[in-house]
């Protein structure tokens, strides 16, 4: 007599040496505005269990790598199989002509283009993009195309959840993927609006009949250094996205060395600069636990 045992899966992902960690080890994962309404639309059309254990994929770093390339998500993740698993996400694109609405739209107010020049992405713009009649972040799951090679019959599976969630920290970095998921660079969607402002303007001009404004004098600085130092208003929408120079110490090389100081600035200061700097964004991609401790 024989018997037959069922195979046996382990309920553990084996380790990975390197993988890539969510900064966010509790609460959400992504902490910018449109890092959340990116996070929100899997929340929408997935298993709460299975976003649960794709959280916990995405904490403990089963995800090797993540690549994007022409408008597309390629990633492998470290299931509780040997061969990693490859997963694939692809956001539907924009049509050229919702694209041209959009442009016209944003072009309508130049604070959008002034926002996009210094690479903020402006917190109104899915309101621009909702008067498009279309929408920045998917909104359905029809908008969505993810594919797995796990052998999970649903999908989103854990494995698309974990690198989903891991793209809400990397759109804290560059927003603007969600433009090139879309179809668009930001350069693509600046040479537009350039293109629409630059017409607008050389049609209508200055007004050579307009009354020059009236100048009004400044009003007085209050004396009570209490009221002087007081915020006038909240700094809860204020939002910076701090980024290690592409050149190291580029202040202090832009400076110079000043004719009276006896020491070298760049020897001296330049660990300190970059101390500043390494804390900076600790602060800002939510490590302020780990900088306090290294302060006290």
């Amino acid at each position: 007599m024989s018997w037959w045992y069922p195979r046996y899966e382990p309920t553990r992902p084996i380790p990975v040496k390197g993988g890539i960690k969510a900064r966010s080890q509790r609460g959400a994962i992504g902490k910018s505005w449109w890092a959340k309404r990116w996070t929100a639309a899997l929340s929408r059309i997935m298993d709460s269990g299975r976003l649960s254990r794709g959280r916990r994929y995405a904490r403990q770093g089963q995800v090797m790598d993540i690549q994007e390339r022409n408008g597309e998500i390629t990633a492998k993740v470290q299931g509780t199989r040997r061969t990693p698993y490859k997963v694939r996400i692809r956001v539907k694109p924009l049509s050229d002509e919702e694209w041209e609405r959009v442009l016209d739209v944003l072009a309508d107010q130049a604070i959008f283009t002034a926002q996009l020049l210094a690479g903020e992405m402006p917190a109104e713009i899915e309101e621009a993009f909702a008067a498009a009649g279309v929408s920045l972040f998917p909104s359905s799951a029809r908008e969505l195309e993810t594919d797995c090679s796990c052998p999970d019959w649903a999908n989103p599976c854990k494995h698309i959840a974990a690198v989903y969630l891991l793209l809400g920290e990397a759109f804290d970095d560059d927003p603007f993927m969600i433009f090139r998921l879309r179809g668009r660079t930001q350069e693509q969607v600046l040479e537009g609006l350039r293109a629409r402002r630059g017409v607008e303007e050389e049609e209508v001009g200055p007004d050579p009949t307009a009354m020059p404004a009236e100048e009004t004098a400044p009003a007085p600085l209050p004396e009570d250094p209490a009221i002087f130092w007081r915020l006038s208003q909240s700094l809860d929408d204020f939002r910076v996205q701090p980024k290690a120079p592409k050149i190291p110490l580029s202040l202090l090389q832009r400076l110079g060395q000043p004719g009276f100081v006896q020491v070298n600035l760049r020897s001296s200061l330049g660990a300190v600069y970059q101390e500043v700097t390494r804390r900076a964004e600790a602060l800002a991609f939510g490590e302020e636990t780990e900088v306090e401790e290294e302060l006290t």
